[in-house]
């Protein structure tokens, strides 16, 4: 008799726990997806999200470049968490915004926080305390996203005065705030081959991976002479460092660095989507496109949509 409760208490753990491991998100089941993504607005050019072609049988994503906790680009000081608009909102409005979400129904729109400077200056972070740049923070970035009707956030801090636990704590829980109150629906990260970049971005993947949906790693950041085979080995090195996580692979289109469209580019892309690891591609920038008509860009999707980029 005690035997027979003891097997049926087991028998309800068992089915509970696989019950759980079902239900739950697994980011091991990252595989090839359609998700296109630009940043736009950082040139101050005038390129509006209208210009930019959009492949309806992708996910497309526009990142606004940027918002950053400074107080202007003439002397910019930090402002602990206070975010102001940096990216060009003459040509990218509110109304802008909703306009495109309207045109086309696959189309989401985020913006990027940090970037690389302010002006003339790095943007760095540094925040007074977790406590004041959260609340700060929050606060600041929910009406920007609320009068933007914005989706969602990507985390592109490049220069830091904090160390990594610090940035770990301030923008996990960013994320998970945002997140929890309904603010947005989705966060990505953007980091780039360097020691001290790395050291803080993989702090917050070791503590709030679970709560990153992309992460935008800017293979642009390595050298020009980057061959196919050495792009795909650095794919995989990033694959290995945020284990999980559905790793973007990236271009620039000004073709100043990284491997580039014309130099192989979207042969690598083929490669990792016929091995099921193309989870999306992203471009710095939609602004240095405008002037060759995007070709590239609709290249990209056309890929993504499994159809033939080449024509």
């Amino acid at each position: 008799m005690e035997f027979s409760k003891l097997f049926r208490s087991l028998w309800i753990l068992l089915a509970a726990i696989v019950f759980i491991l079902i239900l739950s998100p697994s980011k091991s089941s990252a595989q090839n997806s359609n998700l296109f993504r630009e940043y736009i607005g950082a040139l101050y050019n005038g390129v509006k999200f209208s210009d930019v072609p959009i492949n309806p049988n992708d996910q497309f994503h526009f990142i606004l470049a940027f918002a950053i906790d400074y107080n202007s680009t003439s002397s910019p000081s930090p402002t602990n968490g206070k975010f102001n608009i940096f990216w060009d909102s003459g040509n990218l409005t509110p109304q802008q915004v909703s306009s495109i979400k309207a045109q086309h129904r696959n189309v989401r729109v985020a913006l990027s926080l940090g970037g690389d400077s302010v002006g003339s200056s790095y943007a760095y972070f540094q925040p007074s305390s977790v406590t004041s740049w959260l609340s700060n923070a929050v606060s600041s970035l929910t009406r920007i996203i609320n009068d933007y009707n914005l989706d969602g956030i990507d985390i592109d801090y490049e220069h830091f005065k904090a160390d990594n636990q610090t940035f770990a704590e301030c923008i996990g829980q960013l994320i998970l705030t945002l997140k929890r109150n309904g603010v947005i629906k989705f966060a990505s990260i953007s980091p780039f081959d360097s020691s001290q970049v790395q050291d803080h971005y993989l702090a917050l993947w070791k503590r709030y991976g679970h709560l990153i949906d992309y992460v935008n790693f800017q293979f642009y950041a390595y050298d020009k002479s980057t061959t196919v085979d050495q792009f795909i080995q650095y794919f995989e090195t990033q694959r290995s460092n945020y284990k999980g996580g559905k790793i973007l692979t990236s271009f620039i289109s000004s073709e100043t660095r990284g491997l580039t469209p014309d130099n192989g580019f979207f042969t690598a892309c083929k490669m990792l989507q016929d091995r099921q690891q193309l989870y999306g591609i992203f471009v710095w920038c939609a602004d240095s496109s405008l002037a060759d008509g995007f070709r590239y860009e609709n290249q990209s999707q056309a890929l993504l949509a499994k159809r033939n980029f080449y024509n």
